[in-house]
This record gives structure tokens, C-alpha cells and sequence, in this order.
């Protein structure tokens, strides 16, 4: 997955194919490690082709998975009753405050790929 996204951010700094060298520049420069093979792997496999295609291909494989929406539990029944009400409330606010985890995705393959 880093490797991915370093190639999509030497992509967005306006190089329009990304060699290896600039894979391994960007990910150097926060002190990650990866494989040449696998940065050769992603560079045989997008060579060639359109990364605004290769996005929105994604983006529909994505589609088509189950993004697991959470199910809220029902809080048990307190034995000294009463009070009861609150924790369910809380969970209901926390459940509010929660972000689609997919929108940070979605942003990113979003930029330049209209």
C-alpha cells in the first residue's frame, strides 16, 4: 500500500509516469523500506496506462464490496434500573462523531480525475 501511494503522489507532483526512482525518493524521505520488486511489480502493472482509468476502475471494484456499516448493540438493562437511557445517548453521539473511512479514499482519487 505505500508503495501505492508514493507512486500516486509523484503522480500528483505532476510527473505523468512515475519511475522507481521516485517511489523510492518519496518513501526515503519518511524513513520507509520497501522491495524493489515490488515497486517494479506496480510500475509493470500501470505502465501504459491512464491512472485516472485505473481510479475509476477501482473505484468500482470498491463499489462492489460490503463496506460493513456498523450495527449499534442494544445496552443490556441495568439491574438497579434507571440510568439505563444514558449510555444508549452517548453511544448515539459517538456514532455521530464517527467519519466514513472511505471519504479520505475518495478524496484522494477524486483530485485531477474528473
Amino acid at each position: 500500500m505505500k508503495v501505492v501511494a508514493a507512486y500516486l503522489l509523484a503522480a500528483l507532483s505532476g510527473k505523468a509516469s512515475p519511475t522507481s526512482a521516485d517511489v523510492k525518493a518519496i518513501l526515503g524521505s519518511v524513513g520507509c523500506e520497501t522491495e524493489d520488486s515490488q515497486i517494479e511489480l506496480l510500475l509493470k502493472e500501470v505502465s501504459g496506462k491512464d491512472l485516472c482509468e485505473l481510479i475509476a476502475a477501482g473505484r468500482e471494484k470498491l463499489a462492489s464490496v460490503p463496506s460493513g456499516g456498523g450495527v449499534a448493540m442494544a445496552a443490556a438493562p441495568s439491574a438497579g434500573g434507571g440510568g439505563g437511557a444514558a449510555p444508549a445517548a452517548e453511544a448515539k453521539k459517538e456514532e455521530k462523531k464517527r467519519k466514513n473511512p472511505m471519504m479520505t479514499w475518495v478524496s484522494v482519487f477524486s483530485i485531477g480525475c474528473t
